[in-house]
């Protein structure tokens, strides 16, 4: 069985997803961190959903909003002629929702480490909100830019449920690592079953190993 147009799925969908939830979830969890507003706790509850839901909750949701009745999917046939669903670009809408969380917390708690010393201090050297947040909250918060980044890369590569159910299981196209090791098992073939598992939970161990081992080594420098 070829296995490598499903790795190199993977590796695309989690690189994007990891991108993508960069952008998103850093003014996200910066807001979260500094707001005073009653509808914070409503806000981080909404992030976190993905952590609690059962991810064929959470695929059929997302497949009724990716319908071609729906507003969304229908505006997405307009302009793009194809559908949603069942297509590499719904992988990676759904990748980003189902690993927001474990780009947000990270990064949560490494802004309300920081607090707000550092960012009064900043500004009463004369730095606008934007200076200050890259020249003083970023290398602060490197620790949780870094993890963030490793567990949004590692829980995409390994998710199946949601991705079965938006994605389906189209060769080369939405079929990845996950839904690639199901195949294996349903057909009796064992040793790919094997090598793909097998490679899949060491590069979780090692992936669990740096962010235990570099939040220590900071915490220790820090």
């Amino acid at each position: 069985m070829n296995v490598w147009p499903a790795i190199w799925l993977s590796l695309q969908l989690a690189s994007l997803t990891m991108v993508i939830l960069l952008f998103m979830a850093t003014p996200l969890a910066w807001w979260l961190a500094r707001t005073k507003s009653r509808f914070g706790p409503i806000v981080e509850a909404i992030v976190a959903l993905p952590l609690v839901l059962p991810p064929t909750v959470l695929g059929f949701y997302l497949l009724v909003i990716m319908s071609p009745h729906s507003v969304f999917g229908s505006f997405w046939i307009r302009l793009t002629g194809q559908t949603l669903a069942f297509s590499f670009a719904g992988l990676l809408v759904a990748s980003v929702i189902y690993s927001l969380p474990f780009a947000v917390q990270p990064l949560h708690t490494a802004f309300k480490s920081v607090g707000n010393g550092a960012m009064e201090a900043a500004a009463s050297l004369g730095a606008g909100r934007w200076d200050a947040f890259r020249a003083v909250v970023v290398p602060l918060s490197k620790r949780g830019f870094i993890t963030a980044m490793v567990l949004s890369f590692a829980h995409t590569l390994g998710e199946f449920g949601v991705v079965l159910m938006v994605g389906g299981n189209i060769p080369a196209k939405t079929r990845v690592i996950s839904i690639e090791i199901f195949n294996a098992v349903e057909t009796l073939d064992y040793s790919t079953a094997y090598r793909l598992s097998g490679g899949l939970l060491a590069f979780s161990f090692m992936v669990l190993v740096f962010v235990y081992w570099f939040n220590r080594d900071q915490a220790h420098h820090g």
